[in-house]
């Protein structure tokens, strides 16, 4: 059953983004184009974009060494204390709609764009194939994003504050959706994309940031939903991922892999697990990448199945797997299946999306409404496993054309001044 926002009567502001993820369970994945850093800089002139604002707060914990298992990382862009190392629960907590409350796992998921590319994460029934008992995760080996401040412009939130008429509240809000960092998605609207890449990084470079990219462009994306797309064949797929790695080169970066590819599983299974793997390999060559593999989120596929794909498509040789996508399930939530599916895998690390969880799952996976913004991106999570609670999906970005939203990936500023004011 569809419902409509009553929030705002402001018309939206359209805008071309790549299409957002979206399949039977979705997380509502907007995608954007990729802005000249001329236009970013130009809008951070204006006051209205400040990009920079996660730099982790100081504690007295040390932080702890970062080891790789294949390779050797470089220290991080800037230095900061060490997220603290409570430990954690495996089941989740009572649910809540504070933004770190635990939510109830069964809600449902949220879909992406078709202008801009969204993740699908349409929350059904948890897979119930079996697998051995968890095996007991080693001691942590560190965060490797520990001390990282995290870049990406939300340039079509500043454009929107702009707009003349905006009432002050209004340009208020999206001025405050436009100063969180949010991750930049590459696919075919990203044109040349070893240049976008590159921009991208220099730009992060130049104010002491770390750019958060996903790769949205595998073939058969969404399986056929919202976000429909990526390339034809798997060799153009290695080619092209190829072209993003000679972008990031040695610079840091932070890259989210195909959201929803593993969650959904769609075309010849075996092809697409070969494609990730070698996707997160020619990745991982760069000494300053962090590649995590999406794993949709809590309450899609039961942890002993997604550990299984995970482990096939070459996560244990990733930085870890990323959770909750363009979804709103609540961080606690997260946080408990993440545990449970590192648990499988020896201990992997995770990082969760937090752009639209703060008020916990809707009632549809499509721009439910009544949601608000969630944690704002930093490493300093306080969980062991967790290395970041990062914005992926862009908070603003529409999930589909259902209730009431205009394309996937579409920046929607009615729905995007509720979300900051539900916060």
């Amino acid at each position: 059953m569809k419902e409509s926002f009553g929030y705002f009567s402001c018309m939206p502001v359209v805008t071309t983004a790549p299409p957002s993820p979206s399949g039977r369970h979705r997380s509502g994945r907007g995608r954007r184009l990729l802005w000249t850093s001329g236009l970013a800089a130009a809008l951070v002139g204006t006051g209205l974009v400040t990009p920079l604002l996660t730099t982790p707060e100081a504690t007295s914990a040390a932080q702890p060494a970062i080891e790789q298992v294949r390779k050797v990382r470089p220290a991080p862009t800037t230095t900061a204390p060490a997220p603290a190392t409570a430990s954690r629960t495996t089941s989740a907590p009572a649910p809540s709609t504070a933004t770190t409350a635990a939510p109830t796992t069964t809600a449902a998921p949220s879909t992406p764009a078709t202008t801009a590319p969204t993740s699908s994460s349409t929350a059904g029934t948890p897979s119930t194939t079996t697998t051995a008992a968890p095996t007991s995760p080693p001691a942590s080996t560190g965060n490797p994003l520990a001390g990282m401040t995290f870049y990406g412009p939300h340039t079509a939130a500043a454009l929107a504050a702009a707009q003349p008429g905006r009432s002050p509240e209004d340009a208020a809000a999206l001025a405050h959706l436009a100063s969180v960092p949010t991750a930049t998605w590459l696919g075919a609207w990203s044109g040349d994309v070893t240049a976008a890449v590159r921009q991208e990084v220099a730009a992060a470079r130049a104010v002491g940031a770390v750019p958060v990219l996903v790769t949205y462009n595998v073939p058969g994306r969404d399986c056929g939903g919202y976000s429909a797309g990526g390339v034809g064949s798997s060799a153009e797929y290695l080619r092209w991922v190829q072209a993003v790695a000679t972008g990031i080169g040695t610079a840091d970066a932070v890259v989210v892999v195909e959201p929803d590819t593993l969650a959904q599983l769609c075309g010849d299974p075996a092809e697409r697990l070969a494609m990730l793997r070698s996707a997160v390999q020619l990745l991982e060559a760069n000494p300053g990448t962090r590649t995590y593999l999406d794993a949709g989120h809590a309450a899609w596929i039961s942890a002993a199945t997604m550990a299984e794909r995970l482990r096939a498509a070459g996560a244990t040789s990733a930085d870890g797997f990323a959770l909750n996508v363009s979804n709103f399930q609540t961080t606690a939530a997260n946080v408990a299946y993440g545990q449970q599916v590192s648990a499988l895998l020896g201990g992997t690390h995770f990082v969760i999306d937090t752009g639209r969880n703060g008020n916990g799952p809707g009632a549809d996976w499509c721009n439910p409404p009544g949601r608000a913004l969630g944690q704002r991106p930093t490493a300093q999570t306080g969980q062991p496993l967790v290395d970041a609670y990062l914005w992926i999906k862009r908070p603003g970005e529409s999930d589909g054309t259902c209730n009431g939203g205009p394309s996937a990936g579409t920046f929607w500023d009615a729905y995007a001044i509720g979300l900051v004011r539900g916060y």
